[in-house]
């Protein structure tokens, strides 16, 4: 009898449309070819055909690298986003107490002037 594997969590189930490849993944292989092709065949006429796939790759990578990268459920747009409010934030904040000896001797040392 044939058995399905049928994962612990649903929620991370993709639904896949074309090539095992899902929406994202199909839109964002798509402009990373839209792009890095023409690159590639305009720096093919100038440069020698190694350094203009180098160029090509060097183009389109960045598309490629946002279209896959994902961390804990969460894709590269909103993770670059979460890390830019955190640089924003203010950084570690120091706790500072006077004491309160030290607050009472300056105001004696007031009082003691006047």
């Amino acid at each position: 009898m044939a058995y399905v594997s049928v994962p612990k969590d649903l929620t991370k189930v993709k639904t896949k449309l074309a090539l095992n490849l899902t929406k994202r993944q199909l839109i964002g292989f798509t402009i990373a070819a839209l792009i890095g092709f023409p690159v590639y065949l305009l720096a093919r006429k100038a440069l020698p055909n190694d350094i203009s796939m180098l160029i090509m790759i060097g183009v389109a990578f960045p598309i490629i690298f946002t279209t896959l990268f994902q961390k804990d459920g969460i894709y590269f747009e909103k993770y670059l986003k979460y890390m830019i409010d955190k640089k924003r934030q203010a950084s570690i904040r120091i706790y500072k107490t006077e004491c309160i000896y030290d607050v009472r001797r300056k105001k004696k040392r007031k009082k003691g002037k006047e």
